[in-house]
Order: structure tokens, then sequence, then C-alpha cells
């Protein structure tokens, strides 16, 4: 498994299933903030929520009613309601003791997010404990950066920007309506589980005993607790498992026709969204496939079932793990970073006429294009170190994928036809401002002749 980039978000359930998601019924949980004048200097600790624990219990967290007191910061996403109700519940849980659960796999800082049933309903990826960021927990890459300071990182790519690669691909999946990536959005959290160096406990910690023996002068603090923590918060979804898993078995056991058309159209909007943002890490084990096997439903319990109540197999495709894309240059030193789904065989297969009705209309529209660029500039402009300059560059290199992926869906290319496409970036030279291409706007194509070294990992 490749070690350059955070694993892939799943973690094995009590019946070996791969679970991704929020759970069910969670958009059914109702939070509830004390009123105003009941909060009003409640004490940093535990202790009022069951009546046990000691001032030591938890020491570095402020409780959310004094964060909003206080810090006067939330997560707010009016446009999308249910999104907004798990990450309050997120909040909540914390706040509660339900504290976020490193994962220990990979190679960079991300986390399990729990409701208050110690349910996992999100994975989140702080910025700063990135593979290459300054808190990362883990020694691996600390030590490549050290000892091999030549190969440290991907030239292609933004250094510690992940988290709002996740968020775009997202973004980009809801733009086009192709349903695969798990909703992703830039959320901020603190929690005492996280990775924060010495003098931000130190000063959480001072802060809250300064607050519990003189509120007055507490209520001064512009923040309580530790401070919040940018990253990506993606929703979990259940019954998954690696792609590699399922793919391994149908190799053996054929899918029923009906199946088989309908992975090969998420396998198809998979390969859309990665070609579009440019993914330099999709491999087999970190897309996610749920395969539900068929099953006859009979209600009486009684006599072999009836062949006619068979349902067909159910499948789901969830595209995770989108953290190394959006480059600003096509690969062209060392690694190609392929996509390795080209090798399977549904890659042979001509784009399908629903795929072209779904996303070719759109993909057609420089305006919706546009659109789209200026969408993921107001993502990307949330980023303490965004270069307008490399933001250009990245939307260069992806107008070139649509134009490829357009040219391809026109010609009833295949997917592995697609990816031997020479690689182009369009750049917009800009006559006028806004989302709105008007007809004097021009753009100028450049093709790129160098090669990577090693075209084949």
């Amino acid at each position: 498994m490749n070690i350059d980039r955070p694993l892939a978000s799943v973690i094995p359930s009590d019946d070996d299933q791969m679970e991704f998601g929020p759970p069910p019924d969670v958009t059914n949980v109702k939070v509830a903030f004390a009123p105003r004048n009941e909060r009003t200097h409640r004490s940093p600790t535990r202790e009022s929520r069951a009546g046990e624990g000691d001032a030591e219990s938890s020491p570095l967290l402020a409780p959310r009613s004094l964060e909003l007191e206080y810090g006067d910061f939330e997560n707010n996403f009016p446009d999308d309601p249910i999104y907004q109700d798990i990450v309050r519940i997120a909040e909540e849980a914390i706040e509660f003791g339900h504290y976020p659960e490193r994962i220990y796999q990979g190679s960079s800082g991300s986390y399990f997010v729990k409701d208050t049933n110690n349910k996992t309903i999100a994975v989140f990826k702080p910025k700063d404990e990135e593979p290459y960021g300054q808190l990362n927990p883990k020694w691996t890459k600390w030590l490549h950066k050290l000892c091999c300071p030549c190969c440290f990182g991907r030239s292609c790519l933004v250094p510690n920007q992940g988290y709002l690669s996740e968020a775009g691909a997202s973004l980009v999946d809801q733009k086009l309506q192709l349903n695969v990536v798990p909703t992703t959005k830039v959320v901020k959290l603190s929690s005492r589980t996280f990775n924060y160096n010495a003098i931000d406990r130190a000063k959480a910690s001072t802060k809250m005993n300064i607050n519990k023996s003189f509120p007055q002068l507490g209520s001064k603090f512009k923040r309580l607790g530790l401070p919040p923590k940018s990253g990506s918060f993606q929703l979990f979804v259940t019954g998954f498992k690696d792609a590699d898993y399922w793919l391994r078995r149908f190799d053996n056991e054929a899918l029923p026709e009906s199946t088989a058309r309908k992975f090969q159209n998420l396998f198809e909007r998979l390969v859309v969204l990665d070609y579009i943002i440019r993914n330099t890490d999709r491999g087999n084990d970190n897309w996610l496939i749920k395969y539900e096997p068929a099953s006859a439903d009979n209600e009486d319990g009684k006599g072999e079932s009836d062949w006619s109540l068979v349902e067909n197999p159910e499948i789901s495709v969830a595209a995770i793990d989108n953290g190394l894309a959006f480059p600003f240059k096509h690969p062209d030193e060392w690694r190609a970073y392929p996509y390795h789904w080209a090798w399977l065989p549904q890659a042979k297969v001509p784009f399908s006429q629903e795929i072209k009705d779904l996303v070719l209309p759109q993909l057609s529209d420089m305006n919706f294009v546009q659109e789209l660029c200026e969408e993921l500039y107001v993502l990307f402009k949330t980023d303490k170190g965004f270069d307008r300059g490399i933001y250009n560059k990245q939307m260069a290199v992806m107008r070139g994928q649509i134009l490829n992926l357009t040219q391809a869906l026109k010609d009833d290319k295949s997917p592995v036809q697609l990816v031997q496409m020479p690689v182009v970036t369009v750049e917009r030279n800009r006559t006028s401002s806004g989302r709105t291409r008007l007809d004097s706007d021009s753009y100028t194509q450049s093709f790129s002749h160098r090669t990577p070294f090693f075209s084949w990992c």
C-alpha cells in the first residue's frame, strides 16, 4: 500500500463490513442548546453532566455553549441542513466526552468522528495534521522529510491542501450530479484527541483555570479551550468494502446483467470525477464498493421462495480519499501517478450514452465550466496560504482535463483511451471579471511533451 497518502477512511465493523457514512436516523436527532442564562459562567468541566468526574477529567475543552458565548465561532451550512445537523451532532458529542478517534493506519492525522452513541458519523482530516503538516502525529513522514528531502511530497500538488482537495472533489461531484463522493466540506473542530503542541495545551489549560476561578476575567477571553482545527469533514457511509475486495470476487462470480450495467455506470462516474480533478492517488484500495447479493422475499415463510420475488443485487460506489488531486501542473518529473482503474475490464468499454447525457451538455458549456472554477475559487481562497497564481494553474489543468474528456465522450472512446490522450492545459486570457464567459474571452492550450521517468507507478 502506498504510504504517500492518507489511508482510506474505512474501518471494519463487527460483521467485517466497511462502514463509511452517517447512521440512517442521524438526521432525526435534535440538538438543543441551553438558554444563555443557564450557561453563563458554566464550569468548563463535565461535572454538570452526570454529577461525577473531577476538574481534571477534561481540562482543555470548553463546552460548546462557552465557545458560542466567548468565541462565537460555528460551522454553518444553510444550503445543506442535513449536513449541518450532522456537524452539530459531532460538536455536541465532543462536548460530552465522545472524542474523535485517531485512525492509526496511514501517514496523516485523520479521525473517526462519533455521535453521542459512539457511532462513527464522519471522518475528519485536519489541515495541520496532513502528511507534511507541522502537527502530523505520524513519524514516517517526518523521517521522510528529514532523510530524503529530494523525494519529499508530490511536486505537482500544493502542499498541505489535501483537506481542500477532499472538499473540492465533493463540490465537483455534486455540481455534475455524479453522486459518488460522500458529502465533504471544510469544518472547524477542536478535541483533546487531536494533536496540539505543548503551547496550545498550556494556554487552554490556563484560560480554563482562570475562567473557573475568575468568571468575570474569563469572559474577556476571545476563546476558551483548545483552538479549532480546519479540516475536511466527510460523511461516513455504511456497508462498503475496498473495491479491490469485490473486484477479485467479481472475477470469479459474474454479476447479473442488470447489476453489471449499473456497476459500469457507477464506474464511469468515478472515471469522470477522477479525470476532471486529476486524482494522483486512485488505487483499488481507496474507492469503495457496496454489494448486496440477491434475496427472495417470502413473507409467509412457508415453502420455497417464489423466483418472481427475487430482487436483483444492489451495488453502490463511494469515491473516498480525494486529498491528492487538483495539481497545478501535470506530473512530469518522476512519477506519472496513473489511474489504477485503467487496468480494469470496465475501462475498455466505451462511455455509455447515459453518462454522455449526464455530463456532456454541462462540460460543453464554457459558462458552466467557468462557474465551476469560480466555486472552487471560493473554496480554495479560505486557506491562509492561498495563491491566486497557483489557483489559476490548477484551473488550467482542470480545463484541459475537461477538454479531453469532452472530446472522448463525443468520439465514443473508452476510459482507457481517455487516459492515453495527450495531456493539455487550458489557460484563460480574461478580458472580463465574474463567472460569465464573454465572447471576447480567449483561451490558450498547451500540450505537455515531457513524460515522467516512472510512467507505470
